[in-house]
């Protein structure tokens, strides 16, 4: 009874442990102190072992590092290099300290020198297990905030985003060069600062610089640093952000604006992997990923002469692009709940929320400056207004005329501007009539396609059109 009992637990939920020893003794007891709780697998050699793991697919290993042949260490490495995140806890002789190090260093979970004992034994191996399945919770969490249109600190329920989330969370494991393509105030930072955390560089430092905001003669010094004397002014050495981001991750953005003398200096150092200071004799190697940006297009640029093709290549091993706000406008409510909970909290007022009509005119707008300017229009309606909810009149002016259509009448070629309207219901409904024949028209007719475009049901457009007294007719 209790063998079948054990059956059964080893198939449902019991954890498996591979032994990797060629001393079959030390085997044996490590199997005696953990078959009682564990599913335990043996290989006396590397080459054993790999064919365990294609077999059987153990969830951690004990790893003896003397071994015949291949090392533990070197096959620890090997696995580590073949991206292969199970735990490995490393069996080392007395006196082994400094190759233990080494063993943690190439991604070893623990150690246990030998002889130890039993309890610290399983003590070990428990607390591994548990680490890995924490790692894998927090993975399946994250896949999950995908699939809801969650990446980190940005939001996006609509297909172009969702896509672009499950590419950058593959991507970020992979320690490639990536190059992020997107209109200012789409999140470029955003979308590189969750890739590093996602990293295995996480814990090291992302260092960031706008490539933009500088003047060409201060960009050098930023990136390589300088020694004391290099210059007027150079009273004492300086780091540049390659040696700052060491081991972790640069993120240059507009990369697109740099000067052709720059790129020539940035692509030497991707090649070489080495970063001179300005006024050095000598290079520094640094150990860097890069994540760079641009809301030009670098292919024209590069017809133009203005980028260096060499330096493109270099940058783009993926390509992500931002999608513009307007390409997903169905995204937009989602991210006007997202900051009226955060301005709320900001700015100490009560949970804040947008009326209809105000939300009409957001899903109406152009948004030539993106998720940005979306969210600077929100806090200044909520900074302006008294109440809790917030309408159209909170909104900035400035806003409110770039609004299309609000300048024409409601008919095809003009008339009195809407703003002129003394009874509120009626400028609106002339503002619908106009916004709703141009989305129409835009989409030859298409009721279907129109009402995605403006991120309401079919359902919902047909009542509207019905109301309005508007006829759809395809093109």
């Amino acid at each position: 009874m209790a063998e079948q009992l054990k059956s059964k637990l080893i198939g449902v939920n019991m954890h498996s442990v591979l032994i990797v020893d060629d001393d079959g003794t030390a085997r044996y007891g490590m199997r005696r102190a953990l078959e009682e709780s564990y599913k335990i697998f043996e290989a006396e050699s590397a080459a054993g072992a790999r064919r365990i793991l294609a077999a059987e697919n153990p969830d951690l290993l004990l790893l003896d590092i003397e071994m015949p042949e291949e090392t533990g260490l070197d096959f620890l490495r090997a696995l580590k290099e073949g991206a292969d995140t199970r735990p490995v806890v490393m069996i080392t002789a007395y006196g082994s300290e400094k190759i233990a190090v080494e063993a943690m260093k190439s991604g070893a979970y623990d150690y246990l020198p030998k002889p130890f004992e039993v309890d610290e034994l399983r003590l070990v191996v428990e607390k591994a297990l548990e680490h890995a399945d924490l790692a894998e919770e927090n993975e399946r969490l994250k896949r999950q905030l995908i699939a809801e249109g969650q990446f980190g600190s940005m939001i996006g329920a609509s297909k172009p985003m969702r896509g672009l989330f499950e590419l950058a969370d593959r991507v970020a494991q992979a320690d490639v060069t990536v190059l992020i393509q997107g209109e200012s105030g789409t999140g470029k930072e955003l979308l590189a600062l969750e890739i590093h955390r996602r990293s295995n560089r996480a814990t090291k430092p992302f260092v960031a610089l706008n490539c933009a905001a500088l003047p060409e003669h201060l960009i050098e010094s930023e990136l390589f640093g300088y020694e004391k004397g290099a210059f007027t002014g150079a009273t004492a050495h300086k780091r540049g952000k390659f040696e700052l981001a060491h081991l972790g991750t640069l993120f240059l953005d507009e990369v697109g604006d740099m000067s052709l003398a720059t790129q020539a200096k940035l692509l030497r150092v991707l090649e070489t992997r080495k970063v001179e200071r300005l006024g050095a004799t000598s290079s520094r190697d640094v150990d860097v990923r890069i994540l760079s940006a641009t809301n030009k297009d670098l292919p024209a640029e590069i017809a133009r002469q203005n980028f260096r093709e060499d330096l493109y290549f270099r940058l783009w091993v993926v390509l992500l692009r931002l999608p513009a706000l307007r390409e997903h406008r169905e995204d937009i409510p989602l991210l006007v709940q997202e900051f009226c909970r955060m301005l709320g909290e900001k700015h100490r007022r009560p949970a804040l929320a947008v009326s209809r009509e105000a939300m009409e005119r957001l899903m109406a707008a152009e948004w030539r400056g993106n998720v940005r300017e979306l969210k600077n229009v929100l806090e200044s309606a909520a900074v302006m207004s008294r109440n809790d909810i917030l309408t159209s009149e909170d909104f900035p002016s400035d806003f409110l005329r770039s609004l299309p259509g609000l300048h024409r009448g409601s008919g095809e070629s003009g008339g009195a501007s809407f703003l002129a309207i003394d009874d509120y219901r009626e400028a609106k409904r002339q503002f619908e009539i106009a916004y709703v024949k141009a989305k129409l028209r835009e989409h030859g007719g298409n009721i279907t396609r129109t009402a995605a475009a403006m991120g309401i049901h079919r359902q919902s457009l047909q009542e509207k059109l019905r109301e309005l007294g508007i006829q759809a007719e395809k093109e």
